[in-house]
């Protein structure tokens, strides 16, 4: 959630030709980590946790992307960034860690 947040305060500041480019998918790809985390803590299978984690993974790395992109266009200061990318790394480990506690999927 402080990664959506953060993102959604950073890109306030993105010029109006970017509300239905960069900025908005930067803010789906946000909101989708965060939703996707949720999906998996309400499943009732470590199974089903994984499969909702691996997608909050997904989304995580399209995130990053995003950012990085949007850093090299020069939408996001270095600053601003640096603590985004923080944030993203640090969500990164936490998803890592909760999918590596639970019972591998057997396909």
């Amino acid at each position: 959630m402080d990664l959506a947040r953060t993102l959604y305060a950073v890109t306030e500041e993105f010029p109006k030709s970017e509300t239905f480019g960069l900025r908005m998918q930067l803010r789906r790809a946000a909101v989708s980590v965060a939703s996707r985390i949720a999906e998996g803590h309400g499943r009732l299978t470590d199974a089903e946790n994984r499969k909702a984690l691996s997608a909050a993974r997904g989304a995580l790395n399209e995130l990053e992307t995003q950012m990085e992109l949007a850093s090299s266009l020069g939408l996001i200061p270095s600053n601003a960034n640096e603590k985004l990318l923080d944030l993203a790394s640090e969500v990164g480990r936490l998803i890592n860690g909760l999918i590596g506690v639970l019972e591998p999927l057997h396909d």
